[in-house]
């Protein structure tokens, strides 16, 4: 038997469900750092004495660093193994966290989160990976299920204990609390995750800069706009971003050796139409937020713990609908979930928008944030079991590397639109958007009106990106389902050296006779 099967056969008879838990710890780790965040922004803002814009750039260094990378990270996986890659980012996300709690500048904090963001690059696609190549494509809808549930605990986890931190010991805890956690991962993920077989990779070089060079230059200048007054400077760097990211897709559609980005991959269509469909969902999950709390604290006058019991529901309907969406996924049409799942969520986000005012009642905020959880347990996991279904093992760290950068992609443009809209809202409504806690943390009764405007008209933003996600998800086709599940060893592929098995309905003991 050849090494590549013995591997196979091994990676058959081990249980995958311990290493994806092991590897989804470190996952919830990220999820809860992005939404963390968010309810400190206030808190952040008055202890740095610095501006909303400065504020998001906390944000938005890290989504860039985040996004970036990803394309070549999981490659890297793909050639070093994803247990090994997930490990060393681990450590640096980990090791950076403690440097964000020690920060005692603005500045220092966007850098630190820049490191911060390159570790989280390092880890994301290898759990996404993982599954791919260690469950069966008809039953990675249940393993999915478990990813969109851990995101939906992350979501109330997040802005929970970030609020009780902020409010008992500061808003450096939020990122120093991950520190012990990231250690419990790192043991964890060392003993349980295995050593996947691996394959040769060249690394796009050029692709990487040209990647790197245009989301920079994109970001830069939606979210400086305001900032600028929209100035020729800024509407230079955005027509540079998009000029640089249209030469990276014709390099890599030219480039016939190993591009970062396999443009074949596309050539599935569900894997495309997901790629933007999650674009969108990410830009609008991270969007909704900021405003979110910006309203809660600055106008309601509710602490960061408080505002954060308001996404309770939300969490809580991801966490326990995401289970039951997973097993649908394997069954279902993924049409009818993800689309019914952007529908409500953009229904949602609109209701929303309608009830933040100052007189507002509590009630009123929970029924859509309570309607946007239930949305997000039928976004999460069928669309990443539908882009990942027809991805061949070898191409897994590709495929996952593409899918997670599209969503990342979203969250930093996202995170950038945000900000400028908020700022551009917060001008045309008379309101300082400066750095003084008596402006955003104790805001006078005269100026929560038009804030609180500013907040809800900017929620329509991500709103209306959740409609492209709509009709990527209605135009989905039916995943091809093999005849049988008890095909259990998803490797087989890579192995040049072993003959394909006719009979696609064979039982595993005669897969093993056969390789044998």
């Amino acid at each position: 038997m050849t090494t590549s099967s013995a591997q196979s056969e091994q990676m058959t008879e081990r249980n995958p469900w311990p290493a994806l838990w092991a590897l989804v710890i470190g996952f919830f780790m990220i999820l809860v750092d992005s939404t963390i965040v968010a309810v400190a922004n206030p808190a952040i803002m008055s202890d740095l004495q610095t501006d909303i814009n400065s504020v998001v750039w906390v944000t938005s260094a890290y989504l860039l660093a985040y996004a970036v990378p990803l394309l070549v990270t999981g490659r890297l996986g793909d050639r070093f193994g994803p247990k090994n890659v997930y490990l060393i980012g681990l450590v640096l996300f980990t090791g950076a966290s403690l440097w964000c709690g020690l920060s005692g500048t603005v500045t220092m904090l966007i850098v630190a989160r820049v490191f911060q963001g390159f570790g989280a690059a390092l880890m994301t696609p290898h759990t996404m990976a993982v599954i791919t190549r260690t469950f069966p494509p008809d039953r990675r809808g249940t393993a999915m299920g478990l990813w969109g549930a851990v995101a939906g605990v992350a979501t109330l986890v997040g802005p929970l204990a970030g609020g009780l931190l902020v409010d008992s010991l500061g808003w450096e805890w939020i990122f120093i609390v991950n520190v012990p956690v990231g250690v419990i991962a790192f043991v964890m993920a060392w003993r349980l995750v295995p050593a996947l077989p691996t394959n040769s990779h060249k690394f796009d070089i050029p692709g990487v800069i040209l990647s790197a060079a245009g989301m920079f230059f994109l970001v830069f200048g939606i979210q400086e706009g305001s900032t600028y007054d929209w100035s020729g400077l800024v509407l230079a760097s955005i027509a540079a971003g998009l000029v640089i990211l249209g030469v990276f897709v014709w390099y890599q559609s030219w480039n016939r050796n190993e591009p970062l980005v396999p443009l074949s991959l596309f050539s599935d269509r569900n894997f495309s139409l997901a790629n933007l469909a999650i674009m969108s969902m990410g830009f609008a999950i991270t969007a909704m937020v900021l405003p979110l709390m910006f309203y809660t604290q600055a106008v309601r006058g509710m602490s960061p713990t408080t505002s954060a019991l308001l996404l309770i529901p939300m969490a809580v309907l991801t966490g326990v609908f995401a289970p039951f969406v997973g097993r649908l996924v394997d069954r279902t049409h993924p049409r009818y979930i993800a689309g019914t799942g952007f529908l409500l969520f953009a229904i949602a986000l609109g209701w929303l928008a309608t009830v933040m005012t100052p007189q507002a009642q509590v009630w009123e905020l929970l029924l859509p944030i309570g309607l946007i959880g239930f949305a997000n347990a039928c976004i999460w996991s069928p669309l990443a079991a539908t882009a990942t279904h027809n991805l061949e093992p070898q191409k897994a760290g590709a495929g996952a590397g593409v899918y997670n950068t599209t969503r990342q992609a979203g969250a930093v443009l996202g995170s950038a639109a945000m900000g400028a809209l908020i700022t551009a809202r917060l001008a045309a409504g008379g309101v300082d958007g400066g750095g003084e806690e008596s402006t955003i943390r104790q805001l006078p009764e005269f100026v929560r009106e038009p804030f609180s405007t500013a907040m809800s008209e900017s929620m329509w933003l991500p709103a209306a990106v959740l409609v492209v996600g709509f009709v990527c998800a209605v135009c989905f086709a039916r995943p091809v389902r093999a005849t049988h599940p008890a095909r259990t060893d998803p490797n087989q592929a890579a192995d040049p050296n072993q003959e394909a098995d006719p009979d696609q309905e064979a039982d595993t003991n005669q897969e093993r006779a056969l390789q044998d």
